[in-house]
């Protein structure tokens, strides 16, 4: 036997692979003690704001913040602020004037301050991408820990279209120094509602 096929041997012998039983996915990922503030944390981290108010506030939290927009598509049955209805028209471009875009989020991640957008009723993905100025409205008992948590909610066999977004638009790819509103909007308010 040569040199080759000793080593080889020892290897195979010696490779044997052990049945170990899996890790439980129950409690995989990071937990927070405080998920508001941990959202808050890395939402501000990308240019993003954070608030907890009460459901009848709405209106006037968001007047507040944005006191001189005059477009805006709202998707919120309890705000009454809009006065453009993006689903009417057909062609996306006829969104490209609205100031302030105030969205539903189906839910929000402590971990990395995003938001799963997935509206069947929005018949353009492009508002919330194309207005100014987004707002996104949760319940504030729709915030999660981590990501492992949001892709158990999410449903994969009802394909359409869906994406997780977190603060306005921004880029660090030049100079690693971070742009916000590069492309998109500028600003962005997640407003969790209380329960």
């Amino acid at each position: 036997m040569t040199s080759k096929e000793k080593i080889l041997k020892n290897i195979k012998d010696n490779n044997v692979v052990k049945s170990v039983k899996l890790p439980s996915y129950e409690s995989f990922g990071i937990k927070f003690d405080n998920k508001f503030e941990t959202f808050s944390t890395m939402l501000e981290s990308v240019g993003g704001k954070a608030l907890v108010i009460e459901k009848d506030k709405l209106d006037e939290t968001i007047k507040t913040l944005y006191p001189n927009e005059q477009q805006i598509a709202c998707n919120i049955d309890y705000c009454t602020l809009g006065n453009f209805d993006a689903n009417s028209f057909t062609d996306v471009h006829d969104l490209k004037d609205i100031d302030l875009a105030i969205v539903k989020g189906n839910f929000a991640i402590a971990e990395n301050g995003a938001i799963w957008m997935k509206n069947e009723d929005n018949r353009h993905r492009a508002l919330y991408f194309i207005a100014q100025n987004i707002v996104i409205v949760i319940d504030e008992n729709e915030l999660l820990n981590n990501m492992h948590e949001a892709y158990e909610r999410i449903n994969f066999e009802n394909s359409g279209y869906g994406v997780f977004i977190s603060g306005p638009s921004k880029t660090a790819d030049i100079e690693q120094s971070l742009v916000i509103g590069a492309h998109g909007p500028k600003t962005g308010y997640v407003i969790f509602i209380k329960s």
